[in-house]
């Protein structure tokens, strides 16, 4: 038969709602397409949306299968960046906070409240390349794809269901599946859309009214709110937002497939399982289908037609921009980091998802949504609408634990984005044990290639006491007591995405306050070592970790090289053995190397190799206690920050670890991480007090810990049990919420 034969006979698939549920639509085109079932127009709704594009867009049922079943889709469903998309460069540097607040003075409440779970950049950019460029290259009517097309999004402004037939597929497609709260909205023209699936989760209608079929071929994986008890607020809330849709067929002309689904609406992790029950849903109507259709009705060579269509496509060459930033013509700062305009820069596919990265990463931008428009010269218009973020973020975090160091942090920012991105920024660490202020500005200048510069102030103090004490135990006075204030520049530049380069130029004032014996009194004064000076360093990180603390997967690698020159005072107190008063000159060079891997990723065993190296070689202090002070700390494992010990403090060393991570529910672990450490050299006190360093390789020992984590949305709520070999209590335990991150030390 002819296709014009097959031109005379239109069969029309109508797509429901349904969010993961709604991946059957791809098990029924498959099964449709093998069974020579001719698919003419495709309406959908929200997840049918999605498929019906990708449909439209020339994926064959073999193709969308592969795509849901990707680590992308999955990334895309849960709000993740690829580790390779991520824009080391432009992250805040890890802190103790667990929750944000983004806020605009003079409307706090009104536009405070987060409007999405998951952040859609990755979502918004896959889209761009699989619907927009078709449809771009399609004049943008959807009528032109490989299947005329529509679908359905919600003005809930005007409450009314609003159909999609030309314009930015992307965004069409997009706006369908917007569903509240999970994404957010956008704006197409001036409205403001959400899921289709609101007001019209089967779009029978629009299928009749567009297209005029002769036989209609519904799936539906969806179905009406049910009665709400008066207590189920989000059964309450989904009744309040949603208008019920009738899931039949107006006319016999037609079938309704209706997937029997194990799976829920958010479980992405079922695709697989819901494509394979579209699938056989769908075969069990075949006969009927084939039955109610003309004899002589087949489906045309779809692999030819579909080779013609993506022939027509042309490749993502982008040469102009807009914004909705631009004022009186002057190139902003996003026009500037996405293509050299100056220059007639035309920008490929892989150069434009670098960049789109990177721009998101900026702090000062909340959401960007790209569109293309294709050129008389066969290159692309990109317009990039952006939506500035709100000028004030407030963080709240910190730590929680059984153990007496607890910290509260609280974090204010002021960013502004104009020619140029800035930021005003302030912090604060309370605890008894850990305290501390900082306040920095910086400015990113805009940029292909972009570099930053702040200027920073930062006070810390640590207070260390004489036990392991917990809640329950009476705390022992403290036997020292560190205070830093420090101030310098920080110039960065990116290396590759995950990457950076960072130049750091500091003084320093330092004050260590601590008795030389343990059988101190009241009375007692305990001795004093200042220490003033400056430093310069050069650090190259690159981080693709998928957590800022107790990493699963990714790698990380750290190279830092610094050059000190400092003055000491050291002035005895009662407990000295000396009552001289020092002043010593100290330069040296300290260089650190980190590196983080885990190379195994199975869905229920993680594996990671953990190695750290120390070279320092700073000269002895006036006494031991300084001397060891002054000496790196080993911070393999997070909670060794928050103890004072001397086993695990040394100028050169190196430290190897595993990482054995165990996957118990999907936001539920038990972690074993186990390390040697290996001291080149190490203090020793003599009998007289004086000072040395021991002989070699001395003082190896191990160190480990074992934690259930629950990895909340706010942050982890573990149980730990760590080892510490070499002290009179080698075992503790703690329970503890949050984060034990602190501020940079100023030297060591």
């Amino acid at each position: 038969m002819s296709f014009h034969a097959f031109a005379q006979f239109k069969v029309g698939l109508v797509l429901s709602g349904g969010g993961a549920t709604g991946l059957a639509h791809i098990g029924v085109i498959k099964a449709l397409e093998e069974n020579n079932i001719p698919i003419s127009y495709v309406c959908g709704t929200s997840a049918g949306a999605l498929v019906g594009a990708m449909y439209a867009s020339g994926y064959s049922p073999a193709e969308m299968e592969a795509y849901v079943l990707s680590t992308q889709f999955k990334q895309m469903t849960m709000g993740e960046i690829p580790s390779g998309r991520r824009y080391l460069f432009r992250e805040e540097e890890p802190d103790a906070s667990m929750l944000s607040f983004p806020f605009r003075p003079d409307s706090l409440l009104k536009t405070s409240i987060p409007m999405n779970l998951v952040t859609p950049s990755f979502l918004d950019c896959e889209m761009l390349k699989i619907m927009g460029l078709p449809s771009a290259s399609n004049n943008k009517n959807f009528d032109q794809l490989f299947v005329p097309y529509r679908c359905v999004a919600a003005d809930v402004v005007n409450k009314k269901s609003v159909t999609f037939s030309k314009g930015d597929l992307n965004a069409a497609v997009r706006a369908s599946m917007t569903y509240p709260f999970y994404v957010n909205p956008i704006k197409i023209d001036g409205v403001v859309y959400f899921d289709g699936g609101l007001y019209n989760n089967f779009p029978v209608n629009v299928m009749y009214h567009d297209f005029h079929p002769d036989f209609i071929i519904g799936s539906n994986v969806s179905e009406n709110a049910k009665k709400p008890d008066v207590q189920d607020f989000m059964g309450l809330l989904e009744n309040m937002l949603r208008t019920p849709t009738d899931y039949t067929l107006p006319c016999s002309e037609g079938i309704i497939i209706e997937p029997k689904m194990s799976v829920s609406t958010f479980d992405f992790d079922g695709a697989k399982k819901a494509i394979q029950e579209g699938y056989l849903q769908t075969l069990k109507y075949i006969d009927s289908i084939q039955k109610m259709l003309p004899d002589d009705v087949k489906s045309p060579d779809l692999t030819q037609r579909r080779a013609l269509f993506r022939a027509n496509i042309l490749p993502i060459q982008i040469s102009s921009i807009t914004t909705d930033l631009r004022k009186k013509d002057k190139v902003n700062y996003v026009d500037a980091s996405m293509i050299r305009s100056h220059k007639n820069e035309v920008v490929s596919l892989k150069n434009f998802e670098n960049r789109y990265y990177r721009l998101y990463a900026a702090q000062q931008i909340d959401y960007l949504f790209p569109t293309l428009t294709l050129k008389k010269d066969s290159t692309y218009h990109l317009n990039l609408n952006v939506r500035k973020a709100k000028p004030f973020k407030l963080d709240v975090g910190g730590h929680l634990s059984s153990r007496p160091v607890n910290t509260g942090f609280l974090g204010l920012t002021y960013r502004h984005l104009g020619e140029v991105a800035s930021f005003v920024h302030a912090e604060s660490y309370f605890g008894k044990f850990y305290g501390s202020v900082k306040s920095e500005v910086g400015l990113d200048i805009p940029s292909v290639l972009p570099i930053s510069a702040s200027a920073y102030f930062v006070m810390n103090r640590w207070d260390y006491y004489r036990s392991f004490a917990t809640f329950f135990e009476d705390i022992k006075p403290s036997f020292l007591v560190q205070n830093e204030m420090y101030y310098g520049v920080k110039i960065k530049h990116p290396i590759l995405n995950n990457s950076k380069a960072v130049l750091d130029f500091r003084w320093f004032n330092l004050e260590d306050n601590y008795y030389q014996t343990s059988s101190f009194l009241s009375i007692d004064t305990a001795d004093m070592t200042q220490l003033r000076g400056s430093l310069v360093s050069y650090e190259i990180v690159d981080n693709a970790l998928n957590r800022k603390q107790f990493a699963s997967e990714g790698h990380f690698l750290s190279a830092k090289i610094k050059y000190l020159s400092a003055e000491e005072n050291t002035t005895p107190g009662t407990t000295s053995l000396f009552d001289t008063i020092v002043n010593k000159q100290h330069d040296w060079i300290n260089l650190s190397v980190e590196s983080q891997y885990y190379f195994l990723t199975q869905p229920h065993f993680h594996m990671g190799l953990h190695a750290r190296g120390m070279f320092n070689s700073q000269s002895l202090f006036a006494n031991y206690t300084a001397s060891l002070l002054a000496m790196p700390n080993l911070s393999v494992l997070p909670d060794l920050e928050t103890f004072f010990l001397k086993e695990y403090r040394s100028p050169q060393h190196v430290a190897l670890g595993v990482n054995l991570v165990f996957p118990i529910r999907k936001a539920i672990e038990y972690r074993i991480d186990l390390y040697y450490y290996q001291p080149f050299l190490q203090l020793e006190k003599l009998s007289d007090g004086s000072v040395q360093y021991s002989k070699p390789f001395k003082g190896n020992t191990w160190v480990g810990a074992t934690s259930l984590i629950y990895h909340s949305v706010v942050g982890p709520l573990r149980a730990t049990l760590n080892y510490f070999p070499l002290q009179i209590q080698p075992w503790n335990f703690q329970v503890s919420f949050g984060y034990v991150l602190f501020n940079e030390r100023a030297v060591r």
